[in-house]
């Protein structure tokens, strides 16, 4: 293998240039996998647009000063540590390339500080707003029978959105009203189903996905299509969800396919369910991870006691 200061030739003659050229190394050299190769690609592209309202347009030109205005700027737009945390990653690495390469004229990364994660409670939907966003959905149409099914999937077994738009039609047993998931590290895990959730997929795989198909050959053999007949992506259910979430009133920085994750161990939680279990559905390989919820029902049981106790507030408390 060629070192990286010899073997990708002259200096690139803009940003966009730089960020293809580290990508590639990434990929074919480093051996990056190909989510984080598209994380990066993101992150590196956020940067890229920042600079140019600078006027900075050639690697050479980059400084610690924009290097730092760019952080702030992340900081302001509400992103949070951990996504502050990988988009810094992603530059320095981008930047320790070009370094090698002798394509900067300084180290703009000299001294910045990657963002502390702290252990942030996530974000969770009350009852009522999770039944208001189900209640959005149009179930008149093929679209909206599959919407219904996801979220009521995802609400009722604690998905993770890639594994809820990977499943395959193999990997539901209606009798026994069981998923079978392939999770984080290709790890396989059996989920039950609720009598909700499952009516609804049954209601989706009887009227819903046949007329999706309209006869065409059914290449993916997913349970969830698109309109176009191929497997949903994360996008498109994020997507579908922001827009449900406008239709049901509930702000939508609220809901995100993980937010319906952590509502559903949340009530699982406040119902009685304990962490082994809760552990098991999620496909925590750690009972840590699991732990933070019992911190988000605590966080509940003071927000009833401001709502309901006559020496509480009477207000609900922010979110």
């Amino acid at each position: 293998m060629k070192s990286a200061a010899t073997s990708w030739g002259g200096a690139p003659v803009d940003m966009d240039g730089l960020r293809d050229r580290y990508l590639n190394y990434a990929r074919l050299e480093q051996g990056l996998a190909k989510k984080t190769i598209e994380a990066y690609a993101s992150d590196l592209m956020r940067f890229i647009r920042y600079v140019e309202t600078l006027g900075i347009t050639e690697p050479r030109e980059l400084t610690r000063n924009c290097v730092l205005g760019f952080v702030e700027q992340l900081a302001e737009e509400g992103l949070v540590a951990r996504s502050r945390a990988r988009t810094l990653s992603a530059l320095r690495r981008m930047i320790a390339f070009a370094a090698a390469h002798h394509w900067l004229e300084s180290d703009p990364l000299e001294a910045i500080s990657t963002p502390r994660q702290g252990l942030g409670l996530p974000k969770v939907l009350r009852t009522d707003e999770t039944e208001a966003l189900l209640a959005a959905v149009d179930t008149s149409t093929p679209l909206g029978l599959r919407d219904r099914a996801m979220i009521e999937l995802l609400y009722g077994s604690g998905l993770r959105v890639s594994e809820l738009v990977g499943l395959p039609l193999s990997g539901f047993d209606i009798q026994a009203g069981l998923l079978r998931v392939v999770g984080k590290g290709n790890k396989e895990r059996v989920v039950p189903v609720g009598e909700s959730a499952s009516a609804a997929v049954q209601a989706y795989l009887r009227e819903g996905r046949p007329r999706l198909l309209g006869g065409h050959p059914d290449r993916d053999r997913a349970i969830f299509l698109s309109r176009r007949r191929s497997s949903m992506t994360r996008q498109n259910f994020f997507l579908m969800l922001r827009k449900l979430a406008r239709e049901a009133g509930i702000p939508q920085e609220r809901v995100s396919p993980h937010v319906l994750r952590h509502a559903f161990a949340t009530d699982l939680l406040e119902g009685g369910a304990d962490l082994r279990s809760i552990q098991a559905m999620l496909g925590h390989s750690d009972l840590s991870t699991t732990q933070i919820y019992t911190h988000v029902s605590r966080g509940r049981l003071r927000e009833t006691v401001e709502e309901r106790h006559p020496r509480g507030s009477g207000k609900p408390r922010g979110r």
